[in-house]
């Protein structure tokens, strides 16, 4: 009888690809997938470290599934991800209750940990955090007709809030060669969109070919029959080149939206987190890909309250916003991190000041995107079909302009039967919150 595995991934998009990489050796090995922790043997905890909320998440996530070992519905828990390999100390001695845990560079022997940890054995291991696979075989765990596809791992921009160096080593690019092979492998599976993720897509090939290669792997995975849509997340604007524009704007299958976090608009304030710019110099890199890319949807992230941040410098960040009218927009307010520069830096900002000031800058982007929302008001749509929504009697879905699990969905009827992954065009006809509303054009 086979042992039953579940696994919890938590975080971000490339902790969900270690996830997806972690169950493919584990199918492998015979180990029987199950989507429901309470029907697991054995259960393993994929952690997120990166910022307090997530932290908080991953403890959780591990407290809930203790109670459930003491309950006698499981009977092993498996900890890894990043807070294991940040945490590994604390986690040891505070959550007694787990059974082994591992850093991120023993991803590629999860099968041997899982065995030892069902034999009873106490499991504690750490490799170099280099070794840790950035490919392999995947069992997705989004839908069939969209995937992420890792890049490269790790990072070296070292922004002085972030731990990513840390916990994950420097930046580290797959070769195009494995990465085209990989794509191929998705399109013969289904997969019609693209995501591409790395911690800064827009680096990739620096360290194995000593160039900027994004452009290079664009036109590679754009001759894939079967690939509709390729959506880029996470660009440094250091390196948004006229290359890659240039490339973006002559490949349709390379949609026009780009994930651009610029985390502040302040000099001084960007100069402390190890970035470069200004308010000025941002408009211009906004303005020129505005002009490179027609209809371009450009989203971005902004931290309030980093240290140094007076009420000059976020009246900085906030005219910014206004006078750059951004299409998509999250905002958080700063977080300290153990062992990185800016959680040691003089005049830090109180939380509930933060808090404040993240509020502000997100009733700002509000205001701009309905506005935005407004003006597809009768017009029509390319959308690809996520779902049904048995709720509002209607299918749900994204324009291009979205990306899953990150931005705005369209509900539509349809007089036709549709499946997920179908490609419609929609006309809008309303809004609602953030969402659009309406019919498939027979």
């Amino acid at each position: 009888m086979s042992i039953k595995v579940g696994l919890i991934s938590l975080g971000c998009p490339k902790n969900q690809v270690d996830s997806e990489m972690m169950l493919a050796k584990l199918n492998a090995a015979g180990y029987e997938i199950v989507d429901d922790a309470y029907s697991a043997d054995i259960v393993v905890i994929n952690t997120c470290g990166f910022i307090e909320d997530a932290k908080k998440e991953a403890i959780e996530n591990i407290l809930e599934m203790a109670d459930l070992k003491k309950d006698g519905v499981i009977k092993k828990i498996l900890v890894c991800g990043c807070l294991a390999q940040r945490y590994k100390d604390e986690v040891i001695k505070e959550m007694p209750e787990i059974d082994g845990i591992m850093g991120i560079g023993n991803n590629g022997d999860i099968v041997e940990m899982c065995d030892r940890v069902m034999k009873d054995e106490a499991v504690e291991e750490f490799a170099d955090k280099e070794s840790m696979p950035i490919e392999g075989e995947r069992i997705l765990s989004t839908p069939a007709h969209w995937a992420y596809l890792k890049i490269a791992d790790g990072c070296s921009n070292c922004c002085t809030y972030c731990a990513i160096p840390m916990i994950r080593g420097r930046f580290r690019s797959r070769t195009e060669e494995s990465i085209v092979k990989e794509a191929e492998k998705l399109a013969s599976d289904g997969v019609k969109e693209l995501i591409l993720i790395a911690q800064d897509v827009t680096r990739y090939g620096e360290d194995l070919y000593h160039e900027l290669r994004l452009p290079s792997l664009l036109k590679k995975l754009c001759k894939i029959d079967g690939i509709e849509w390729i959506r880029l997340l996470y660009c440094y604007p250091d390196r948004i080149t006229d290359e890659l524009l240039d490339v973006m704007a002559s490949e349709d299958k390379i949609l026009n939206y780009i994930d651009l976090p610029l985390q502040h608009a302040d000099g001084k304030v960007l100069k402390r987190m190890n970035r470069t710019g200004d308010k000025e110099s941002l408009l211009a890199l906004i303005e020129k890909i505005r002009d490179r890319l027609p209809n371009v949807i450009i989203r971005t992230t902004f931290i309030t309250g980093f240290p140094g941040e007076g009420e000059d410098e976020f009246n900085t960040l906030s005219e910014f916003v206004d006078e750059a009218q951004f299409d998509r927009l999250g905002c958080f307010a700063y977080s300290p991190e153990e062992n990185t520069p800016a959680a040691e830096f003089e005049d830090q900002v109180d939380d509930d000041v933060k808090q404040k000031r993240g509020e502000i800058i997100m009733e700002q982007q509000y205001d701009i995107f309905s506005y935005k929302q407004k003006q597809l008001i009768d017009t029509v749509q390319r959308c690809v079909v996520d779902g049904y929504d048995a709720y509002t009697d209607s299918y749900f879905g994204r324009t291009w302009m979205d990306a899953p699990e990150i931005d705005s969905a369209v509900f539509f009827t349809s007089r036709k039967e549709l499946d997920e992954g179908d490609m419609v065009d929609v006309k809008i006809f309303d809004t609602k919150d953030y969402d659009l509303m309406g019919e498939v054009v027979e």
